[in-house]
């Protein structure tokens, strides 16, 4: 009774799917009197009538239904592992869908480039989206947003470093009003306001020795991204709230001068996500190794 194979478990399967033997024989391509003299001996062997058979109909007798309650299970988990074990053989390639705000798929490019450069078959879509897009629904292999944003049931992998969100504004614009010292001091000031690529108002947060605050700034600008944001600090406009890393250039230049600065506290940047339930690709993983190396 213990060398029953897999391929025999796979014909019972077949006879319930099916809902007859002659049914199941054409699927299997078998002749129907072998599939019969199959189960037959299976039933021989584990000493129970797994199906009762009439001219018309088959069904399941009660102890039928008890063995594949058990055995369907373990079939289909065994089947997925060996299914998973051939993709973990196959060359990468194919189309890989990726969606994400544009600061996030751009910082994903340089993986990219390794990648398609080691696999010449692999396609990559890119398709930039804010507004936190189901990626299953949408048919998505995977998806770029900020580590908060990232939904329970998935994984996620970090593709790039912590980030920092900074207030700067114009060395002019400073010389005119006093810089803040302390956050509340931003409610005196024109704030430069922005919005996320999803349309909300990005809000200015800030920590410092366990002590968390957000402001409720007002100004008479909003805009729609932290590039044009950015663009209005330059022109003193007022003081903005941007990541660290895109004003780094402005920053090194002299064009803004940061402030606030011992406020301004770090948190999870983007990262490259994934469900948990579903079998990764192979192409998926190869492009996960590379982010994994950088």
């Amino acid at each position: 009774m213990t060398d029953m194979t897999l391929s025999q478990i796979r014909l019972l399967v077949e006879i319930v799917e099916q809902g007859s033997f002659r049914a199941a024989a054409m699927r299997l391509d078998l002749p129907p009197s072998t599939l019969s003299r199959q189960v037959a001996g299976l039933e021989t062997r584990l000493g129970v009538r797994l199906f009762n058979r009439t001219t018309r109909s088959v069904a399941l007798t009660e102890d039928g239904a008890a063995f594949l309650a058990r055995a369907t299970p373990a079939l289909r988990e065994i089947e997925s592992a060996m299914t998973e074990m051939t993709a973990r053989r196959a060359e990468p390639g194919g189309l890989l869908r990726i969606n994400g705000s544009g600061s996030g798929l751009a910082l994903l490019l340089p993986v990219i480039a390794r990648l398609q450069w080691r696999y010449p078959g692999v396609e990559i879509d890119l398709v930039e989206d804010g507004q936190l897009s189901d990626i299953v629904a949408h048919g998505f292999d995977a998806g770029l947003r900020l580590t908060e944003d990232v939904p329970r049931d998935m994984v996620a992998v970090p593709v790039g470093p912590d980030q920092r969100f900074i207030v700067v504004g114009a060395p002019d614009y400073l010389k005119r009003v006093p810089a803040p010292q302390r956050p509340a001091d931003l409610l005196d000031h024109a704030c430069i306001r922005a919005r996320r690529p999803s349309g909300r108002l990005i809000q200015w947060e800030f920590a410092s020795k366990g002590h968390e605050i957000t402001v409720p700034v007002t100004g008479r600008l909003i805009l729609g991204n932290n590039t044009l944001a950015l663009e209005a600090a330059r022109l003193g406009c007022g003081l903005a709230y941007v990541t660290e890393q895109a004003a780094s250039a402005d920053l090194i230049a002299g064009r803004l001068v940061a402030v606030l600065d011992d406020w301004c506290a770090s948190f999870p940047g983007i990262c490259l996500y994934y469900p948990k339930q579903r079998a990764t690709s192979v192409t998926l993983r190869a492009l996960i190794f590379e982010i994994r190396r950088q």
